[in-house]
């Protein structure tokens, strides 16, 4: 069998129709099928090739640290110089309430590491998320989700998690002393690229301290540059108590984190002792991969070029009356069709074109854009003038 059929045949299919491209090599803003065939990838793998694919960089500090071990132990056991030079060189540019790492796997395994912290050192089991909100597909994360589309067929899920409005103020007298976390995106990714105004972010700041409730942000999609600051809470004015993370930090390596102070982490440590462990978290190519990544992002400052390309793509894309609606925060782009049937041809006409664009899980009238931030101006104007053909020739 070809590759192909070994596909359908042996690995686990995620949708009846899956996109199928066959790649054979990924370099920059392109991914290259079996043909040669050159695709200029807008959506970085879902939010995750922020530096380009395959960067010189990160792909020498992967290769450097295979050749001196790869895993050790479960995490946390070990004192292992990739894992404690990637968590100092991230703290040293949060905030310092923000001082201590845990590293998992994915995005899901850090909202799962966050909800239980949460829960222990507060005492408490109330967690709110909002509407339309995606944090994973793990059981936890799931709970977490705002779209019942998405969670009906896997019910029960677990008690005691509500949610609450995005951006809406009066909903904030729901969090109460009960809660112990409010786990929120700072930019709503699968509703369709949602912001919420800078008096709601401090009005919900305010309400989780009157109320000892934790503030977790989900910067799994927005963190590391691509809404123009290196994490989208330095851009709001509020600091939250814990910070998960993943897709683009490891520059294309599997990783994720959950980071909050060394006090709220502590309470991990003991009753019950490895109250919360991982075999795979923080694996040493992994986190050489990470630091060689946030070092290309914080050396080249890409995130300072960030809002300048997102708004080419507005300029190149504003004046198609199909367009409903663009929403963006940065290199998080939303064209609002209003209309599914359109989206859809329109991502398959780009697909054809050489332009991989996709839509949102919650918001399926709308079409994405996240692009590697490397991204160059003339590869912005190439791909804009591509989707508006597309989005003529389907209307």
């Amino acid at each position: 069998m070809n590759q192909r059929e070994l596909f359908f045949n042996y690995v686990a299919q995620t949708s009846p129709e899956p996109i199928a491209l066959e790649i054979v090599d990924a370099k920059g803003v392109y991914v290259y099928d079996i043909a040669n065939k050159a695709y200029m990838d807008l959506i970085s793998g879902v939010s995750v090739s922020n530096i380009g694919h395959c960067h010189h960089e990160v792909v020498k500090a992967v290769q450097d640290q295979v050749q001196k071990y790869m895993h050790t132990n479960v995490y946390g056991e070990y004192i292992l110089s990739p894992q404690t030079q990637m968590a100092e060189a991230l703290v040293s540019l949060l905030p310092p309430t923000l001082n201590t790492v845990y590293f998992v796997n994915s995005g899901s395994e850090a909202i799962e590491g966050a909800m239980k912290l949460a829960k222990r050192f507060t005492g408490r089991y109330e967690l709110i998320s909002c509407e339309n909100a995606y944090h994973g597909s793990t059981n936890g994360a799931l709970s977490l989700m705002g779209n019942d589309d998405f969670t009906q067929s896997f019910r029960p899920l677990l008690p005691s998690t509500n949610r609450i409005a995005f951006g809406k103020m009066d909903d904030l007298e729901r969090i109460s002393h009960q809660t112990a976390a409010v786990i929120i995106e700072p930019v709503q990714g699968e509703a369709g690229i949602r912001c919420a105004s800078n008096t709601y972010w401090k009005a919900l700041r305010q309400r989780c301290t009157q109320t000892g409730t934790l503030l977790v942000f989900d910067e799994i999609q927005t963190g590391f540059g691509r809404t123009a600051s290196l994490f989208a809470f330095q851009n709001i004015g509020i600091v939250p108590d814990m910070l998960t993370l993943a897709k683009a930090m490891g520059g294309g390596m599997p990783i994720g984190a959950f980071v909050a102070s060394k006090e709220i982490m502590k309470t991990l440590m003991s009753n019950p002792v490895l109250g919360h462990i991982t075999t795979f978290g923080g694996h040493p190519v992994s986190c050489a991969a990470a630091l060689a990544s946030l070092q290309v992002i914080e050396k080249q400052k890409l995130y300072e070029k960030v809002q300048r390309k997102s708004d080419l793509f507005v300029q190149y894309l504003n004046d198609l009356k199909q367009i409903k609606e663009i929403r963006r925060k940065g290199l998080l782009i939303a064209l609002e069709f209003n209309d599914r049937e359109l989206n859809f041809k329109v991502i398959r006409s780009c697909l054809e074109k050489g332009v991989i664009v996709d839509w949102f899980l919650f918001c399926d009238t709308a079409l994405r854009i996240a692009p590697p931030l490397i991204i160059s101006d003339q590869e912005i104007m190439q791909a804009s003038t591509i989707i508006k053909e597309a989005i003529i020739e389907n209307t």
